[in-house]
């Protein structure tokens, strides 16, 4: 009864937050609340006693979003000085989601116990890591290859977008870094008192 009540409450949160994610206007509001859904979606995957895809989701997702989210950052220059001004208007949402994220931790923490006798394979049971891998790798291998294969075409597409406007890539000159001297790399100037350098 209480596990269906936990499960309902969080696939709630996640359907509203995932609308979230598709109709905030600003940008940081619809990352939020996509940090919000897949917290949620893994809390649902730990009910569902898969905690591999649980913690797979967190580790990796969380991570592709941080990274996704300072492309966005560097590739649209956006101004800090903006986004520190309005940083007091995102304060509320941000404290909102991490509190619902905490409620959701300690319930998940307080509601699942882990057998650990049950945590080794038992005589006609696999382990659920073993099953996904099993499956993955067998049944599903030419489809997780093209995806990783998707996935490399994207990183490289991202770093050719980031130069698109250099005529030549930056390359470093390792002789001519070390063949460098002090008076080449340092500049001294005198400053009269009560001035200030130009």
């Amino acid at each position: 009864m209480v596990a269906d009540i936990v499960f309902y409450l969080f696939a709630t949160i996640t359907v509203v937050a995932a609308l979230g994610v598709v109709s905030a206007k600003n940008q940081v509001h619809s990352v939020l609340f996509l940090v919000l859904t897949f917290f949620t979606t893994a809390a649902l995957f730990v009910l569902l006693g898969a905690e591999f895809l649980a913690a797979i989701l967190v580790m990796v997702y969380m991570g592709a979003v941080a990274i996704l989210f300072l492309f966005v950052v560097m590739m649209l220059d956006v101004e800090f000085s903006t986004l520190k001004e309005e940083a007091v208007q995102y304060l509320p949402l941000g404290i909102a989601v991490g509190v619902v994220i905490l409620i959701e931790m300690i319930v998940i923490i307080t509601q699942v116990h882990v057998d650990h006798n049950n945590m080794v394979a038992v005589a006609g049971e696999i382990p659920n890591t073993m099953e996904i891998g099993r499956v993955l790798y067998t049944k599903y291998l030419l489809p997780f290859e093209i995806a990783s294969i998707i996935l490399l075409v994207a990183l490289v597409g991202a770093i050719v977008l980031t130069l698109r406007e250099r005529k030549r890539p930056k390359r470093q000159n390792i002789p001519k870094q070390l063949a460098r001297t002090r008076e080449e790399a340092v500049e001294l100037k005198k400053v009269a008192s009560g001035e200030g350098a130009s």
